[in-house]
């Protein structure tokens, strides 16, 4: 059996899912296996993931971490990639109110700061926190930012301040930290997960002062065959939405998948592993895209086509 379609196997079975195979059902590995599933397609157990989803979603739109933590609502942005993902692939009713949840991001609001020497960004630009009234960070916002573009609302104000900020976070020689730039007048390292991520929520920006470029100069500098499973898929996620997919990406993808195995098969590495291998075409980067050449709002989206993922 190809390891791909050994991959969708063991983590079908894991639905509803979470971080660790002993660990409890959460929403953000739950979201990311959705997607992976329903291109695959493995339709019952994508629909079973929505199903969960929908579950959790509170009167406000929001999605919480799991079952027993309703907030924070920092997962929304994947839940509303996962349930527009399985509208296109699917017939059935969608048991999650997309509409709703895209509300909730709308009015969600990281706190600012006053300007100061002392932090390197721009601490006036509005984004999402991981926690409603803290400060704006980047993984959150970049989540926020594909799922606006994939529900047509990439061009929202929110959505082009966000763009914004998560351009002015990236760090001078490329790549970015988890928020921060400057702490104490040292720049801070760069981390592959929250530098992939956003360089697929920048994906068709432009590149004023050549940063985004530089940031792919450092995924692409930075990954290998030993890069951590999560690490490495959002780190060629981000690549791959910028037409640069490494062309080792499939090995080093099954490389880390059978790491995983050995370990203990944690489902949100496999999520990420199997949207990972879809490369240029994961629904994470296929949905913000299409939606952002769709000039009608109310316009269907085209279906996403079979994955070849499935077909190994």
């Amino acid at each position: 059996m190809d390891w791909k379609d050994e991959l969708l196997n063991r983590l079908a079975a894991k639905i509803p899912c979470g971080y660790h195979s002993a660990g409890p059902a959460s929403a953000e590995p739950t979201a990311l296996a959705a997607m992976a599933l329903a291109v695959a397609p493995r339709r019952s157990a994508a629909i079973s993931a929505m199903e969960w989803l929908a579950c959790l979603q509170a009167a406000d739109g929001s999605i919480g971490p799991t079952t027993q933590q309703a907030t924070p609502g920092w997962p929304t942005g994947l839940a509303v990639l996962a349930a527009i993902c399985a509208q296109h692939c699917f017939t059935a009713k969608q048991p999650f109110d997309i509409d709703r949840a895209v509300a909730w991001i709308l009015q969600t609001r990281g706190e600012t700061l006053p300007r100061t020497p002392e932090l390197g960004h721009d601490s006036t630009l509005v984004g999402w926190p991981w926690v409603e009234g803290t400060h704006s960070w980047i993984e959150p916002t970049a989540m926020h930012v594909l799922a606006l573009k994939a529900a047509s609302h990439g061009d929202h104000p929110r959505a082009r301040e966000a763009v914004r900020l998560l351009v002015d976070r990236l760090l001078p020689d490329g790549g970015c930290n988890y928020g921060n730039t400057f702490v104490m007048g040292q720049v801070l390292r760069p981390h592959l997960q929250p530098t992939g991520l956003t360089m697929m929520a920048l994906a068709g920006e432009s590149d004023a002062d050549g940063r985004v470029n530089k940031s792919l100069d450092y995924l692409n500098s930075e990954l290998s065959p030993r890069t951590p499973a999560a690490s490495l898929s959002y780190g060629i996620l981000g690549l791959a939405a910028h037409g640069r997919l490494p062309r080792n990406s499939q090995s080093w993808l099954e490389i880390a998948y059978r790491r995983t195995i050995d370990r203990d098969g944690a489902p949100y590495r496999l999520a990420l592993l199997a949207l990972a291998a879809l490369g240029p075409e994961t629904p994470l980067i296929t949905l913000p895209r299409k939606a952002s050449l769709n000039p009608d709002p109310t316009a269907t989206v085209p279906a996403l086509a079979t994955s070849p993922l499935a077909l190994g």
